[in-house]
């Protein structure tokens, strides 16, 4: 009896447990089947430096082998660290954005780090100022200001204090790194190029007041005229949307002195172009436009669009690995980073007529 007992318990233990939920892989797992401590385990999923190459490729053999996912609110737990950057950004659809959003995701990807948005609709201090306390409340250990803040702001700086911030598009935050394009420079580019042209004088279409880009593009598109003893034509204000183009263009169409026009984004370019178009005037044989962007459209329409490319990828990972750099408590790579805007000369502009 004892025997036969024995055996049934036997053909019982080898029954699958079908009706048993599973559990996932845990690290203990991982460490059992590469045959190390789960430390190492731990050390090689962290991207540790010092471990040797054998064990690293065991660990992440069984890591493949069993399927198994860090479970990233343990891990929190027991680091202290959630390997998050939070991003503050506008809620637009703008290229600019977009290109942004879109470099940083993929450095803090390659970082083994995850991203959380903050986006607001509005550049009022205080919208600003909840992303930035919704994203240390989420656990973010630094944080990306993606948006133009135009004056300093005691609320703002006491948070850059306690969470290592980065700020792209030239935001005055005392404690923060600042990475940004010279706008300015953006507009001298474009300015020159059409003056060059041997137009007499540059009409400009600028973005909306409340943006520390479109003041700052205004102002060198105003210092270049204004160095070479040029009028100053009136500054027409868009909002970075086509329609605010074309609602310029119209105006402009029936102004005949009017042979160049620099658009502070090449979204408002292209409503240009199609307003003087259907008013009869010829880009570039009547009027040259050059946009600010270089979004994909721009080599593609009609007449390809002259622009001033500006490195929205560059931007984005040297963002990423400025607070990463903090984060580790080592030199910032991107200290000596000089971000420059290009001129892309297309068919949009030309010599202007005799």
């Amino acid at each position: 009896m004892v025997g036969a007992k024995a055996e049934e318990q036997h053909r019982v233990s080898e029954v699958p447990h079908n009706n048993r939920v599973s559990r996932p892989p845990a690290m203990t797992d991982v460490a059992r089947v590469a045959g190390v401590s789960t430390q190492t385990v731990s050390r090689v999923l962290r991207n540790h430096p010092y471990v040797t190459d054998d064990k690293r490729r065991r660990v992440l053999d069984a890591v493949e082998q069993l399927g198994y996912r860090m479970n990233t609110a343990a891990q929190a737990l027991s680091s202290g660290r959630t390997r998050t950057i939070g991003v503050v950004s506008m809620a637009t659809e703008s290229y600019a954005g977009a290109m942004t959003q879109s470099s940083i995701e993929r450095a803090a990807d390659e970082a083994d780090y995850s991203v959380v948005g903050a986006q607001i609709s509005t550049l009022d201090v205080d919208a600003i100022l909840s992303a930035l306390r919704r994203l240390e409340k989420l656990g973010s250990e630094a944080i990306i200001l993606a948006v133009p803040l135009r004056a300093q702001d005691r609320r703002i700086e006491e948070i850059t204090k306690r969470v290592p911030t980065v700020t792209i598009g030239g935001s005055p935050v005392r404690t923060a790194r600042s990475l940004a394009v010279d706008q300015r420079e953006v507009a001298r580019l474009a300015t020159e190029h059409l003056l060059s042209l041997g137009h007499c004088t540059v009409w400009h279409i600028a973005g909306p007041n409340d943006w520390v880009d479109a003041v700052e593009r205004t102002a060198g598109w105003r210092d270049v005229l204004t160095d070479a003893g040029l009028t100053v034509p009136p500054m027409i204000h868009g909002d970075w949307d086509p329609e605010s183009g074309y609602q310029a263009g119209r105006w402009l169409a029936d102004r005949s002195d009017v042979t160049a026009v620099f658009v502070a984004s090449d979204e408002m370019a292209f409503g240009l172009i199609r307003a003087l178009h259907e008013s009869g005037r010829r880009v570039p044989e009547d009027v040259s436009v050059v946009g600010v962007d270089d979004v994909r459209l721009a080599a593609y329409c009609t007449p390809a669009l002259t622009t001033i490319a500006q490195p929205f990828a560059e931007l984005g990972r040297a963002a990423v690995a400025s607070v990463m750099s903090r984060l580790d408590e080592r030199e910032d790579p991107t200290l000596n980073l000089v971000v420059r805007p290009k001129l892309i000369v297309r068919s949009s502009t030309a010599r202007k007529r005799a």
